[in-house]
């Protein structure tokens, strides 16, 4: 949904239901998907009608408390049983991921923590949905503060290059990398954004291109294997990309290309900036070697539409992910400010998460 600024809010609870944009359909097609059963949730997050890490997270903790509607029980020990295969169901979706499994295990320990009857823990596990989908908007806008002080101060109007979606469509709203964006465009501190088309979905093509439309930021959709030549060109003053899973020495996983783009940034002396919530950070995993990577159907890689791209009898690998080594990134940009990826392992920047 968009408010009357044309602020983009994904995932909103609205007349008892969870009503989600459909991002398959964007950019033709601006449609709505109603979701009343965690099933229904659990479909729409492997198919991607909501996508990128917040926003999962944000969905997900929702369709905890739809599977938490769903139970008929007022035994406690039945209903935690019975919730905790909603959150196995959710957990199966997406692996890469790290705020999806960060929501479902806040929603865990509400339920277990909350005294009361069934009735009382699911109002409970309600409230903390909403609360959820509250601070990530607002953990959105700070990133975008934040990212806005991290960016270079030459030249006084910056271009950007972003990679994939990391907009409001990835979010509660605002945006991660978006959210920089839209902060530098604010305060008059953005020329233009040059959006990477993310192969194979196109994510950057149709929804990051899409949103800076909505709000008149200038924007120009190039091919991936353009990014290094518009370096090259001048053209790129910083590069700020979201992630979906960052290990505790700040190895970075995000949309597959990422890591290229990071290192023809460094070829080209361009900071390269990764805008997350703390909660994207994975302080169990050391690196990024253990981050797991998913794959998707090679569909995605040989058709659009119905266009077949690709002769038959090839073999097909798509993974939906790379890892982009700490030593690449400039700052990690967080609610709490920007830190250098070594900064991640001291205690008090792991005690904000």
């Amino acid at each position: 949904m968009t408010n009357s600024s044309n602020q983009v809010y994904p995932v909103i609870w609205h007349n008892d239901s969870v009503s989600l944009i459909d991002q398959t359909r964007l950019p033709n097609e601006y449609a709505f998907v109603e979701i009343h059963r965690s099933e229904d949730m659990a479909r729409a997050i492997k198919t991607m009608i909501v996508r990128g890490a917040p926003a999962i997270g944000v969905a997900a903790a929702y369709g905890m408390y739809l599977g938490a509607r769903e139970i008929k029980t007022s035994d406690r020990h039945d209903f935690l049983e019975n919730l905790d295969k909603v959150a196995q169901l959710l957990r199966s979706t997406r692996p890469t991921a790290v705020n999806l499994f960060w929501a479902i295990g806040r929603m865990m320990k509400t339920a277990y923590e909350t005294l009361g009857t069934v009735e009382q823990i699911k109002q409970t596990l309600f409230q903390t949905a909403q609360n959820i989908n509250t601070e990530d908007l607002q953990t959105c806008q700070a990133i975008g503060d934040h990212g806005l002080a991290a960016l270079p101060t030459t030249p006084q109007k910056l271009t950007i290059l972003t990679h994939c979606n990391a907009g409001a469509l990835a979010t509660a709203g605002y945006g991660t990398a978006l959210g920089v964006v839209r902060s530098a465009w604010r305060e008059g501190r953005l020329e233009r954004v040059f959006a990477d088309e993310t192969r194979p979905r196109l994510q950057g093509a149709k929804l990051t291109a899409w949103e800076c439309v909505q709000e008149g930021i200038p924007v120009t959709v190039i091919t991936d294997n353009m990014a290094a030549h518009c370096m090259k060109q001048g053209l790129i003053h910083a590069v700020v990309v979201g992630a979906d899973r960052i290990a505790a020495n700040g190895d970075t996983a995000n949309k597959i290309g990422t890591y290229s783009v990071a290192i023809a940034a460094t070829a080209h002396n361009i900071p390269f900036f990764v805008a997350a919530p703390l909660s994207t950070i994975d302080f169990e995993l050391p690196d990024g070697s253990q981050i797991p990577i998913e794959e998707r159907n090679p569909e995605e890689i040989y058709q659009i539409g119905d266009t077949i791209l690709t002769p038959s009898n090839v073999d097909f690998y798509n993974p939906a992910f790379d890892v982009t080594p700490a030593e690449l990134i400039t700052a990690i940009v967080t609610e709490n400010g920007a830190f250098a990826p070594s900064a991640l392992v001291q205690s008090q920047v792991k005690q904000m998460a």
